[in-house]
């Protein structure tokens, strides 16, 4: 079993990854979900969540004890980072004491000043701008359903957040080709765009546009996220009808390929970017995309700690 391709590394962006390193994290990802593999550890996984958190939470939990580790949830508002310690000095603290660091918070540049003064790996677990860890687990479970990644089209339907960003780039570094169709000025990073379409080269198609019907046009997979992510929810009825041409539903997935499966990060707001009958319906993969955040997370925490 080899694991230690990221051993030591931190994981702030889905670009930190080669093309070879997401595959051998999404091979051994389904190796530890097919129980082949049975690694072993005594590491201490520490989650520092600014935000709200189910499925990161105890998905990253879950992965660690399965594993033999142990994990200390920090919450913010009982640790003196709720009080205004500089975040280099937590981060040279809990360096002494942890083996590897889970961060969910607003800004992209928080996680990175920590990884910058931290020695463990540091692992992003959600930000404004990329959500890496959630795209390994869409993967997996893309590769699970399809046998392969190379050559399927994924059409993202909705706001331009840090889920599109992250599937930008994690697309293009696995051969898929990623259509994002948002509404004008919603769209994505225009940093990661560029950056994704680099990746991607001639090779892969990364396209951004505001016709959800031309994007969803023969895809394999179509993706969609809440229209007002955390920290937005009192924008979310003014967006409702600015966002209700990018809504999945029925009629939208009768343009996908035949055989497309629907995906979706979750929390849902059901009736709104998704309606009750695809997420529902014999399209959905949601439920199988939820479980393998245990899965993708597993081989992340196994790889990142050289975890034999």
């Amino acid at each position: 079993m080899s694991v230690a391709t990221l051993h030591g590394r931190d994981l702030l962006s889905m670009a930190d990854l080669s093309a070879a390193e997401l595959r051998d994290l999404l091979d051994l990802a389904i190796d530890l979900k097919a129980k082949k593999l049975n690694p072993r550890c005594e590491k201490i996984l520490g989650l520092l969540f600014t935000k709200a958190s189910t499925r990161t939470r105890v998905s990253f939990s879950a992965a660690m004890y399965q594993i033999g580790g142990q994990v200390l949830d920090l919450n913010v508002n009982v640790t003196q980072v709720s009080r205004g310690e500089p975040v280099e000095d937590t981060a040279r603290v809990l360096d002494r004491y942890l083996d590897v660091l889970a961060i969910r918070t607003y800004e992209q540049q928080e996680l990175e000043t920590f990884a910058r003064y931290a020695k463990i790996p540091v692992i992003n677990a959600l930000t404004d701008l990329e959500h890496p860890c959630q795209v390994l687990a869409d993967l997996q479970t893309i590769k699970e359903e399809f046998g392969q990644l190379s050559g399927l089209t994924l059409a993202y339907v909705g706001d331009g957040n840090n889920m599109a960003n992250s599937l930008m780039l994690g697309c293009a570094l696995s051969g898929v080709n990623v259509r994002v169709a948002a509404p004008a000025g919603f769209e994505s990073n225009a940093g990661i765009l560029e950056q994704a379409k680099a990746i991607a080269g001639d090779r892969t198609e990364v396209t951004l546009t505001q016709d959800a019907l031309a994007a969803v046009q023969g895809a394999q997979i179509v993706y969609t996220d809440v229209w007002a992510s955390m920290g937005q929810e009192d924008l979310a009825d003014s967006r409702i009808p600015v966002f209700l041409p990018y809504q999945v539903n029925e009629d939208l997935m009768s343009k996908a390929d035949s055989k497309a499966i629907v995906l979706h990060c979750l929390p849902a707001h059901r009736g709104e970017e998704i309606t009750d009958g695809v997420i529902e319906g014999n399209q959905s993969r949601v439920w199988d995309e939820a479980e393998n955040r245990l899965h993708a997370q597993k081989a992340l925490l196994v790889s990142v700690l050289g975890v034999e």
